[in-house]
């Protein structure tokens, strides 16, 4: 009887849960908050209690990019999830965009949200704003991830099929003058990544912050390029994950969540020589 009965149980617990409709991540208006930072209102969500975690998703994603994610995060910290300028619901009018322009309006937001430093994870163009966060604001992050990060845009940080697609995109589209906002806008987005990032091994030497570099062995991003990322900071970590490509947060999400855990609260970090 006990038996039958536990089992009952089981299926109604499991029942309940499959009927619970999943978070809208980047569409929750119970967790979605504006704040105007540089001429722009930043989009941003928060989730859970604890040190702060800020989230920066890729090129032309958004939010939604940490669904396997934030719950998990959001069990120990104070989730901040936003809408890069640009991208979202961040909307931007202006004509330029660059990673130093976005990092600041990461640091902006922190300051108007009272935030001295953060946890940082970013992934692909978010794990480069990480890193030029750390570059710009080295006072605003307190460790960072960065999951498929590249520190220049040709074949020798990325895969040269990826490198000949966008040289590709970006001589036929090139001179065509785009009037509909939507699509001015993605091609100013597409556009960052043809032309950005450009950061020497070197500037790395100075984020002393502890940072975690992680890549798919499939990735996007050349292995050779992510490992020499990891070998020019002073304090790494570093994990070339198994069986993935570059969305390793996603395709690999209990074991990323947890070693992203373990890195932001490990005692020490090795320091690089």
């Amino acid at each position: 009887m006990k038996a039958c009965l536990l089992c009952i149980c089981l299926l109604v617990c499991q029942f309940l849960a499959a009927a619970q409709p999943a978070i809208p991540y980047g569409h929750n208006p119970a967790a979605g908050h504006y704040q105007l930072v540089r001429g722009v209102k930043l989009y941003y969500e928060t989730y859970g209690q604890g040190p702060p975690l800020l989230l920066l998703h890729g090129n032309g994603d958004n939010i939604s990019a940490f669904a396997k994610n934030i719950a998990y995060f959001a069990q120990r910290y104070r989730i901040i999830a936003v809408d890069s300028r640009a991208h979202g619901k961040s909307v931007d009018p202006g004509d330029s965009l660059s990673f130093e322009m976005m990092a600041d309006d990461f640091a902006g937001l922190l300051s108007s949200l009272r935030i001295d430093s953060a946890y940082v994870l970013g992934w692909s163009d978010g794990g480069i704003n990480a890193l030029v966060l750390a570059l710009r604001h080295p006072e605003k992050v307190k460790r960072l991830v960065a999951t498929g990060a590249n520190l220049w845009p040709d074949s020798t940080a990325l895969v040269p099929s990826l490198w000949r697609q966008q040289q590709r995109g970006y001589q036929e589209n090139k001179n065509v003058k785009f009037t509909d906002p939507k699509r001015k806008n993605d091609w100013k987005v597409f556009c960052l990544d043809v032309f950005q990032p450009n950061i020497s091994l070197s500037a790395l030497r100075r984020i002393w912050v502890p940072a975690f570099i992680i890549a798919g062995d499939r990735d996007v991003i050349r292995p050779e390029h992510t490992v020499a990322i990891y070998r020019s900071l002073p304090r790494a970590w570093l994990w070339i994950v198994p069986d993935s490509g570059h969305a390793t947060l996603q395709e690999h999400a209990d074991e990323f969540n947890r070693k992203t855990d373990a890195f932001f609260r490990a005692k020490t970090t090795r320091a690089n020589k």
